[in-house]
C-alpha cells in the first residue's frame, strides 16, 4: 500500500534526499496515521499474530505489565469512538486494540506466594507497565504495517478514564493508556508523511543542548499544513504551544488522582 523507498521517505520527513540509503528501513520511515478503512474486520487469526508479535517486544525484568482488549462489536466500537472523542476512525477500523498498564496480574501472582505488593505503589512500577504497554503496542504496529495493514493512536482512550474502566471492564491496579486501530486502508488512501524536527533538534550526542531549535521545521510543516487545508501562519511551534494550556486537558485533569484510586502512582 505504501510504496516510498528509504530515500523518499526520509525526504519526507527532513525536507532533503540523503546521502546514504538502508532500503529496508524504507517501510518504518514511511510511518502514517491511517484513519479511513475498508469494511473488512480483521480475522481472529490475524489478530492472534500481531498480539504475538507485541508480545515479542522488551519487557522490563519479563514482568509483562500490560494487557489488550480488542473490539471490533460494531455497537462497542461506535461506543468507544464516543468515549474517545468521536473519531470516527475507531467505528470504522478492522479492530481497535485498547492498550492497558496491567499490575493486576502480578498482583495476584505475588499474593498467591505470599510476596508483599508494596511496591506495586511507588512511580517506578508505574512507569514500567506504561512502558511496557507502549513498547508493546509499536511492535504490534511495525507488525500491522510490515503486512499491508494502517493504523492510527488513539490517545482519547484516556478521555474519561473512569468510563472507559467501566467500558472494558478494567479491575484497579489497571489504566488504559491508549488504543490503537488497525484495518486494511480504504481507497483511495490520501494519508501523508509528516515531516518530523531535525535530527539536530532531538539527537545530542555525549550531552544534551538545552537550546531548542524549531524555527527551521515550523517552515517545514508550513508547506504540509497548507497541504492539508490547514493555516500555514500558524505555526507547528504555536499550535504545540497551545496544547499546554488546561482547556486540551478535559476530562484527564483528573488522571493523578484517579490513578491513584487505582492503586498506581501513590508514592
Amino acid at each position: 500500500m505504501f510504496t516510498e523507498s528509504f530515500k523518499q521517505a526520509w525526504h519526507l520527513r527532513y525536507g532533503y534526499e540523503p546521502e546514504f540509503d538502508f532500503p529496508e528501513l524504507g517501510r518504518f520511515l514511511g510511518h502514517r496515521s491511517v484513519r479511513k478503512y475498508a469494511d473488512q474486520p480483521l480475522t481472529d487469526e490475524l489478530m492472534s499474530a500481531l498480539v504475538a508479535a507485541a508480545q515479542s517486544a522488551a519487557t522490563s525484568s519479563n514482568l509483562q505489565l500490560w494487557s489488550v482488549v480488542t473490539l471490533q462489536d460494531k455497537d462497542r466500537l461506535a461506543t468507544a469512538a464516543e468515549l474517545c472523542g468521536n473519531q470516527e476512525q475507531v467505528k470504522s477500523c478492522g479492530a481497535f486494540f485498547c492498550f492497558i498498564a496491567d499490575h493486576r496480574r502480578i498482583k495476584t501472582a505475588a499474593e498467591t506466594h505470599g510476596e508483599s505488593v508494596e511496591g506495586l505503589e511507588f512511580a517506578e512500577f508505574g512507569i514500567m507497565a506504561i512502558i511496557d504497554a507502549a513498547l508493546a503496542a509499536e511492535r504490534l504496529v511495525c507488525a500491522a504495517e510490515a503486512l499491508g495493514l494502517g493504523i492510527c493512536y488513539i490517545g482519547g482512550l484516556r478521555n474519561d478514564p473512569e468510563a472507559i474502566k467501566e467500558f472494558l471492564n478494567l479491575p484497579d491496579g489497571t489504566l488504559g493508556c491508549f488504543g490503537v486501530t488497525v484495518g486494511w486502508p480504504a481507497e483511495p488512501m490520501t494519508a501523508e508523511i509528516k515531516p518530523r524536527l531535525s535530527q539536530q533538534s532531538i539527537w545530542f550526542k555525549e550531552t544534551y543542548n538545552s537550546e531548542p531549535t524549531f524555527s527551521e521545521y515550523d517552515e517545514r510543516m508550513r508547506a504540509f499544513y497548507e497541504g492539508q487545508k490547514m493555516k500555514g501562519e500558524v505555526t507547528w511551534s504555536m499550535r504545540s504551544a497551545r496544547r499546554l494550556g488546561l482547556k486540551h486537558l478535559g476530562g484527564r485533569r483528573i488522571l493523578r488522582e484517579w490513578l491513584q484510586n487505582q492503586g498506581l502512582f501513590r508514592q
